[in-house]
């Protein structure tokens, strides 16, 4: 599967708005840098296979449940935020490309990772990115568990270099409010991440009082929030960082349990 062929089997929703606007530059760029030979077929293809553009009152008028996420849609998202995330602190950390780049190869194989990174370079060098406009397009097309698996991802790629910025956390936490992530599910996926005496109970989103049958109703809400079969539908190349949340709940449910003796 070549660039071009890629990002038509990529791109669902992703078409239309400010992602859209942004993959149509870097493909307009590269072609203008005489990248051309990743295109060749693409030319070939303008009335055949060519992804139509679909306008949709979904867009503007989508109840939840009538939100669907497929896999490519994912892909896109996570590259675009990745480079988000990354620039958030002023620089380019080469552990934290790395990271992204593994994570790739892991879920999706390398060619397609190849192919990804062919995108991902040129979303790099964009200027001028709206945060806003990239997460508000993203919460009107994807469902929030996908989202939270947005964000789980953003934070390890924050911790790819050992240390977790303030400017990345910002970044981070900026991004969930535009995504419709509540602060509490956002401090719980943080929490993941960090090392602190009261993660256990963020990560449940619990005050550390709570009685014990709090703790316990709290484990089985986030166990099923986070459960590996609410992001079923993107393909099993996400359900590893799905069930590395719910594992994380697992263990700070233990951990409180240890800790009171119930």
């Amino acid at each position: 599967m070549n660039f071009v062929q890629w990002i038509g089997a990529g791109l669902g929703w992703t078409f239309g708005g400010p992602i859209g606007a942004i993959i149509g530059w870097v493909v307009g760029n590269a072609l203008d840098s005489g990248a051309s030979t990743f295109f060749d077929e693409f030319d070939g293809q303008k009335t055949s296979k060519r992804p139509k553009r679909v306008h949709s009152k979904r867009s503007t008028s989508r109840r939840p449940q009538e939100k669907t996420t497929q896999s490519g849609d994912f892909e896109i998202s996570l590259l675009m935020l990745s480079a988000i995330v990354i620039k958030a602190d002023g620089k380019t950390d080469q552990k934290e490309l790395d990271y992204v780049r593994q994570q790739f190869v892991s879920m999706y194989g390398k060619q397609r990772a190849n192919n990804a990174f062919k995108l991902f370079n040129g979303i790099m060098k964009k200027k001028g990115i709206s945060t806003r406009q990239i997460c508000m397009q993203i919460q009107r097309n994807m469902d929030h568990a996908s989202r939270l698996q947005l964000l789980h991802y953003l934070f390890g790629i924050a911790q790819a270099d050992g240390h977790v910025s303030e400017d990345e956390v910002n970044s981070i936490r900026k991004m969930a409010g535009y995504m419709y992530i509540n602060l509490s599910d956002f401090e719980s996926i943080k929490a993941m991440f960090f090392s602190d005496t009261n993660n256990a109970y963020k990560i449940l989103e619990i005050e550390k009082d709570a009685t014990d049958d709090e703790v316990k109703k709290a484990f089985r809400t986030m166990a099923k929030k986070y459960h590996p079969d609410k992001v079923q539908h993107l393909g099993e190349e996400h359900l590893k960082g799905a069930e590395e949340k719910f594992r994380k709940v697992k263990q700070a449910y233990e951990q409180i349990q240890q800790e009171r003796g119930f």
